[in-house]
């Protein structure tokens, strides 16, 4: 397992980080601790979650208990120190969760304190923004994407108000570094100016979906992360498991996410599916199993610190966790290249 720095941090992550948004549902506490386990003895120090989860799916029943099952196992285990914990607050959307409003000063503090409480923890090391207050590109939204309402000021007036909560945050020891997610190139460019002019903390990560199928960090946000050393914690590397074929042949597995979400969040699409088979052919051809090859991409990005890999199955994060020793050489490169000019922007 390879460390890379988060930032420009004193901490340094496993370059496969575990996801946890099924805890709750699809996963079974003991199971989520026989995962943790596993992650550790493989190397893995950093463990992702949120306030909003489990997500497989989401309601108010279940909301918040992924997090209190990491605190049990944080409690149970003694192993705090062990492990970088990083989980969010998340932005206008569920009615049950502060009753859905936007992000603010109020809303941030109040959801540190309660991740805190679930996590049995007294600091959390990296507190990150789920999603933007204005509209945001991701989760398909690209096809509809009109930033033209925007008004600059409202914009500098929320990073400033963010920031300055997370810095009260920071001095009273309850957080150690701020991240944001489901951002943009010019959203984070924005926080990191507006931290330096008014010595606020600079953010360390974006937490974006990133894999063979979804590459829209790959130009614009790549230059960013290259020059401000902010790296990309990517999540569904692969693709929500069609990038494993599980689901090829239109196949739903079991106590799959596809038996729960049927369209995968809108990401199962003819063109998806076409692209998605395509490269797990490609991973076959060359005798590599198709999920190690699709997360080995990730990990060979020059802007990534850190792979965000969830498991249903303790068998399938055994198998994902094998992706840290696979080396694709540039003749892998070369074909999945080809692949992408064949299939640009599939999801």
């Amino acid at each position: 397992m390879r460390f890379r720095k988060l930032g420009k941090t004193d901490l340094s992550v496993s370059q496969l980080c575990l996801g946890t948004m099924t805890w709750g549902t699809q996963t079974e506490v003991n199971d989520a601790f026989n995962q943790i386990d596993c992650a550790l003895d493989a190397g893995v120090n950093f463990i992702d979650t949120a306030e909003l989860y489990p997500v497989t799916p989401t309601s108010a029943e279940t909301q918040g208990s992924t997090e209190t099952i990491l605190g049990d196992w944080l409690q149970k285990s003694g192993k705090r120190d062990d492990v970088i914990i990083a989980t969010k607050v998340t932005g206008k959307g569920p009615k049950w969760i502060d009753g859905g409003r936007a992000i603010n000063a109020d809303k941030i503090r109040k959801a540190v304190e309660g991740s805190l409480k679930r996590l049995k923890t007294d600091y959390i090391d990296l507190y990150q923004l789920h999603w933007p207050n204005r509209q945001s590109y991701h989760f398909r939204q690209v096809w509809d994407y009109d930033p033209s309402k925007q008004t600059h000021e409202h914009m500098k007036q929320y990073v400033l108000e963010t920031l300055r909560t997370l810095q009260e945050l920071i001095n009273e020891g309850k957080i150690r570094h701020v991240g944001l997610s489901n951002e943009t190139t010019w959203g984070t460019g924005k926080f990191l100016s507006i931290a330096e002019t008014e010595n606020l903390p600079r953010v360390v990560s974006v937490q974006n979906e990133y894999s063979l199928l979804c590459r829209l960090f790959d130009v614009d946000f790549a230059e960013l992360s290259h020059n401000e050393s902010v790296g990309l914690l990517a999540f569904s590397p692969l693709a929500t498991g069609l990038l494993t074929g599980k689901y090829a042949n239109d196949v739903i597995p079991k106590g799959s996410r596809r038996s729960i979400q049927p369209e995968l969040s809108g990401r199962y699409r003819e063109e998806t599916v076409k692209a998605s088979d395509a490269y797990v052919q490609l991973a076959k051809s060359l005798s590599i199993d198709p999920a190690q090859f699709a997360l080995a991409f990730c990990l060979s990005r020059p802007f990534m610190t850190s792979a965000i890999i969830g498991a249903t199955t303790l068998e399938q994060l055994q198998n994902n966790l094998k992706a840290a020793s696979v080396e694709l050489t540039a003749e892998h490169l070369e074909a999945i290249a080809a692949l992408r000019r064949q299939y640009p922007m599939p999801m």
